[in-house]
């Protein structure tokens, strides 16, 4: 097999591949002995007649779309390999030669990475981010431990208020119509969540428990059901009870109800340091992504449209997980919005487009310096990826892992050093 890479340019490389004429006759025999079955000629039995002769009944051609499809991934990575190319999509092939006797040649037209030209990317001035903790932090989070811990109580012997929980009935009402879903029995509603319909909440504040309440309320424009939208309605609502949230006390023995503390200061102290971490994570990642945009803004790189698609399709892929979480789909989704899958590409695009020059930055600069993964950097990622899957036996699960699997976990730790690397040699100012 013999390859020339002819020419790149606009990040096509068009290559010119010959198969001498030995291996393709070699592929037309293959071709024969795989289809040979198929063939019912006079004469013969079905599946025993010569390739000669299928090949003078049916034409020379017959098997050459087979041999084809056998030589040419095999030729085409190996000329990938000798030139040293980085293809980003499939190839466009064009057969430039085929006759039986003769080599087979063909072209294969490909858009492989685009060349980054590498600006400035020590030295790069940042600001240092800190977000210190404050004893007022600290309470604030002991105080959502607190609410989260708080029990529902009745109330009796006052009227209803903004924070209270009411247990109701109640049946809505449009133009004197029921409609259907206006009937609850012990709902309950948090007064002043805003979870029902502007207005009905509102009207609640100040009932006792016994009371029956007309509550007058004009559904949204936007509201979900189109035959309410913008309707006015009645309920009758029956208020049943009236609860209040009870606090918890804050002492050693809430500490040792809500968390593996005996005290409270050493809840306390536990607190503050889960908050000074994320605090840390948090200025860690802005002094990152700041250094990383202005690096990657320093490069030159003329980005293929087909990376774009990719990266976007990536993008959809994962949005559509995320509303699988919530018991959506994409269709679902743009039907709400009133979009079609063209706008959400469209509104990728950009970001699409910033993540591929990230990408190719980082690798071109890892690629510079020489930033790879060490055998215990993989070990240690293979082991954290285990625990996750919850996977005892670690042997096993490192054995079940595939080469996607292990480049993916590879590049992390490639991306993850050189991100360090940027961070450590820029100035904090």
């Amino acid at each position: 097999m013999n390859s020339k890479l002819e020419k790149i340019e606009k990040n096509t490389a068009t290559l010119e591949i010959e198969i001498d004429a030995e291996q393709f006759e070699r592929g037309l025999q293959k071709a024969y002995k795989k289809n040979v079955s198929k063939f019912n000629i006079p004469g013969f039995r079905k599946g025993k007649a010569p390739r000669i002769i299928i090949e003078r009944h049916y034409g020379e051609g017959i098997f050459y779309e087979d041999a084809i499809n056998m030589l040419c991934p095999d030729a085409y990575d190996a000329a990938i390999e000798e030139h040293g190319l980085h293809p980003v999509d499939k190839p466009q092939i064009d057969i430039v030669q085929i006759e039986k006797g003769k080599s087979f040649i063909f072209k294969a037209v490909v858009v492989v990475k685009p060349e980054v030209k590498l600006g400035e990317y020590k030295g790069i001035e940042i600001e240092k981010k800190e977000y210190p903790v404050s004893d007022e932090d600290v309470e604030k989070e002991l105080s959502k431990m607190r609410d989260g811990n708080a029990r529902m109580v009745t109330v009796e012997g006052r009227p209803a208020k903004e924070g209270d929980m009411l247990i109701l009935d109640y049946k809505g009402f449009v133009e004197d119509e029921q409609f259907e879903g206006s009937t609850a029995e012990n709902q309950s509603v948090v007064l002043g969540s805003g979870r029902f319909i502007p207005g009905f909440e509102e009207q609640l504040v100040g009932a006792n428990a016994g009371d029956d309440v007309e509550v007058k309320v004009k559904f949204p424009e936007e509201y979900h059901s189109e035959g309410l939208a913008g309707k006015d309605a009645v309920f009758q609502v029956k208020v049943k009870e009236i609860k209040e949230k009870e606090l918890p006390v804050l002492d050693d023995e809430f500490a040792k109800d809500v968390s593996e503390f005996d005290t409270l200061e050493d809840l306390k102290k536990d607190i503050k340091d889960r908050l000074e971490q994320r605090a840390g994570a948090r200025a860690r990642n802005e002094m990152e992504n700041e250094v990383i945009k202005k690096v990657t803004g320093l490069a030159e790189i003329e980005v293929p449209e087909v990376m774009i698609e990719k990266q976007i399709d990536s993008m959809i892929r994962d949005f559509e997980l995320q509303l699988m979480y919530q018991g959506l789909k994409l269709d679902d989704y743009l039907n709400h919005i009133q979009g079609s899958v063209d706008d959400l590409r469209n509104n990728l695009k950009q970001d699409a487009e910033e993540r591929v020059r990230t990408q190719l930055t980082l690798e071109k600069i890892s690629e510079v310096e020489g930033i790879t993964e060490t055998q215990e950097e993989l070990n240690e990622e293979i082991e954290k990826m285990a625990k996750q899957y919850r996977q005892k036996d670690l042997e096993k699960f490192r054995e079940s892992l595939g080469e996607d699997e292990l480049n993916y976990l590879k590049n992390s730790i490639i991306v993850r050093k050189t991100i360090d690397y940027l961070v450590e040699n820029a100035k904090i100012s």
